[in-house]
């Protein structure tokens, strides 16, 4: 009975210790909701969704952050609501693009540092763009070209 506590409290320790934050979680749902609005070439969705991306990273309760997740994300905050505000300002698909690329890197860097979802979110590649996205799925979806070129890209990294 006593090894069955020990084995129920290891596993419920690490379970915690791999769930994602909440309000962190929500900025990854975010990121994604546009990153599809892109594909989709809707400059429209595209610009609804970041601006709930700069509502909801600027409501982060800062008190639900661990140690380690406060200081990824602090010097990251501006960033990423500064290229949410540019996406949301803007209704040309072009601009929302090329402002995408500052934001799809600044994400990646906030993934790499803490976990941002229990699935694993994959880094692709646009070689046309020669940049970067997040994805919640590893089929290729450009966001920088849409239907024009759907399936132009490839996988580079999954973040687990």
């Amino acid at each position: 009975m006593k090894s069955l506590i020990i084995a129920t409290t290891i596993l419920l320790a690490t379970f915690s210790a791999k769930a994602a934050n909440p309000s962190l979680s929500q900025l990854l749902s975010l990121y994604y909701d546009v990153k599809n609005a892109l594909v989709s070439s809707d400059a429209g969705v595209a610009a609804a969704k970041a601006d709930a991306f700069v509502k909801a990273i600027n409501s982060v309760d800062m008190n639900t952050l661990s140690a380690d997740e406060h200081k990824a994300f602090m010097p990251l905050k501006d960033k990423l609501s500064a290229d949410a505000l540019a996406i949301s300002n803007s209704t040309d698909l072009n601009a929302q693009r090329e402002k995408f690329k500052t934001f799809s890197n600044n994400i990646y860097t906030l993934a790499k540092a803490v976990k941002l979802s229990t699935d694993p979110v994959y880094q692709l590649y646009c070689p046309m763009q020669k940049s970067y996205w997040l994805s919640e799925e590893a089929a290729v979806k450009n966001p920088y070209y849409g239907k024009k070129m759907l399936t132009c890209g490839n996988v580079k990294e999954t973040i687990k």
